[in-house]
């Protein structure tokens, strides 16, 4: 106990000390009837490129520099990526965050829609192109990246003076928990969808909860039964593999190692991808054990993706797996029905996705600190899980300490839950909490077609920030 708390002392103090002016000054508020562009532009540290959006908005591609080390501003800097959908200076600002890459296409996430606002999406720091060179691994934590946000709002809400709403799905879920622990008065609001809370690493939940997700034991049966299947045919399988491999330039030798060791990762994800992105209608899509050859590649790539699991596949998502390996934590499977099979044990770890040359330690304390925040001193939480999904399984709760905040969970969702999903007397207690954290109006309609701004538009809506295949350690 006494060195958790010595940690939460030096967080403490870490946020006293770092230095009053890390945000640059923003520039005094401008007439009304200034053109935005002009003043993002006078914004020291920010890059403006507009880009054609829908009407009513504006779309901005954005570049803000930030330090590496927020505890040492001097120390060297690097452009972090931003994008800006604009409606109007007095409409309320969300803060979004996929805790990856940004997309560099208007969308609205669904709080953006509920409050008719404007939406700020922040490329998490050191994944590429926001990522400092050479990079000093060191310098990505979860208290960095939220002073990356908290410096971002710091330069423009003398621009957007409304209240400022986070979001986030996924690790983009947790960046916003994350952030709001730090500095709790940036946003009025967090709205964290399907956002795991892995607080004991070595403590797991996820293989129970995969023992009895669904309401259908047969389906568990025979994802198991495919796995086993697939492992069994290993041999047949993996030289497809490799010969897919050599014909898109796909190799394995910087990460996981070889096709035979990225084949068995492939495998024991399998369930967990299937749960994360299917439905329990898609049951019946799992090929027998008697299936071809033919159906069982097919299904795997389409469920788990061969591609994700070569160098170029994970590349992209180093930085997470370096976190997962360092602070956030990451699921380990106990899977005794495929015993005699496995070649590689504790294969499945983040350790395993990134290169050695990057040094890596796990610190314990981090998300302990985190949930005890959100237990004891959270507030304007709101979070939305999917019952289905496995990275549900160890969510964030609520505790005495945490006020006005609410938690729901989409019946049979996976890990595309939201708002909209939830029984209607939820939606509505959903609804009602966020709009008036943003102080905003109540939307006329939430269904399509029933008039501008909070309707549903294609397009606009419908787009996915988060990539089809995430990381799922």
């Amino acid at each position: 106990m006494r060195r958790m708390m010595r940690w939460v002392l030096t967080g403490a103090m870490a946020l006293a000390v770092a230095p009053a002016g890390a945000a640059t000054a923003a520039p005094a508020p401008a007439p009304a009837d200034e053109d935005i562009a002009a003043r993002l532009a006078a914004v020291p540290g920010l890059s403006v490129s507009e880009r054609t959006a829908p009407a009513p908005y504006r779309f901005f591609l954005l570049e803000y520099r930030q330090p590496v080390d927020h505890r040492r501003p001097a120390a060297g800097s690097f452009m972090q990526r931003i994008t800006l959908l604009h409606k109007a200076t007095d409409r309320p600002m969300v803060l979004h965050t996929t805790g990856y890459h940004v997309p560099t296409v208007p969308f609205r996430a669904e709080p953006t829609r509920l409050v008719d606002g404007n939406q700020i999406s922040v490329e998490q720091r050191f994944f590429t192109p926001s990522r400092p060179e050479p990079a000093d691994w060191s310098r990505l934590d979860i208290w960095q990246a939220a002073t990356d946000h908290h410096r971002l709002v710091r330069a423009l809400k003398p621009i957007y003076g409304g209240r400022w709403v986070s979001t986030g799905a996924s690790k983009g879920g947790m960046t916003s928990v994350y952030h709001r622990r730090f500095y709790p008065s940036d946003v009025a609001g967090t709205v964290a969808y399907v956002a795991p809370n892995d607080v004991v690493d070595p403590v797991d939940s996820y293989s129970r909860f995969l023992d009895r997700v669904g309401t259908d034991a047969a389906c568990r049966a025979a994802l198991d039964a495919l796995q086993r299947e697939a492992l069994r045919r290993r041999g047949e399988l993996v030289t497809r593999y490799e010969a897919w491999a050599r014909a898109h330039g796909r190799t394995f030798h910087r990460t996981i190692g070889t096709a035979d060791r990225a084949y068995e990762m492939l495998v024991l994800d399998t369930p967990w991808a299937f749960w994360q992105y299917q439905l329990q209608a898609d049951c019946a899509k799992v090929p027998p054990a008697d299936a071809s050859t033919d159906d069982l590649y097919a299904f795997l790539d389409a469920v788990a993706s061969f591609d994700f699991y070569t160098d170029q596949g994970v590349d992209p998502y180093l930085p997470y797996y370096y976190q997962a390996g360092t602070q956030l934590g990451s699921p380990s499977l106990h899977e005794p029905h495929l015993r005699g099979l496995l070649r590689y044990p504790g294969l499945y770890a983040p350790r395993s996705y990134v290169p050695r040359e990057i040094p890596m330690r796990y610190d314990h304390r981090a998300m302990a600190d985190i949930d005890r925040w959100v237990r004891r001193h959270g507030s304007q939480l709101l979070f939305v899980y999917g019952q289905n999904d496995p990275w549900g399984a160890e969510p964030f709760r609520l505790g005495r300490g945490t006020r006005d905040s609410l938690w729901y969970e989409v019946a049979g969702g996976n890990h595309g839950a939201n708002i909209a999903q939830l029984a209607a007397a939820q939606r509505d207690a959903a609804t009602a909490a966020l709009l008036r954290w943003a102080d905003a109006a109540a939307p006329s309609a939430l269904a399509a077609g029933a008039g501008e701004g909070t309707a549903f538009r294609p397009g606009l809506d419908d787009v996915n920030p988060l990539p089809r295949f995430r990381p799922r350690l």
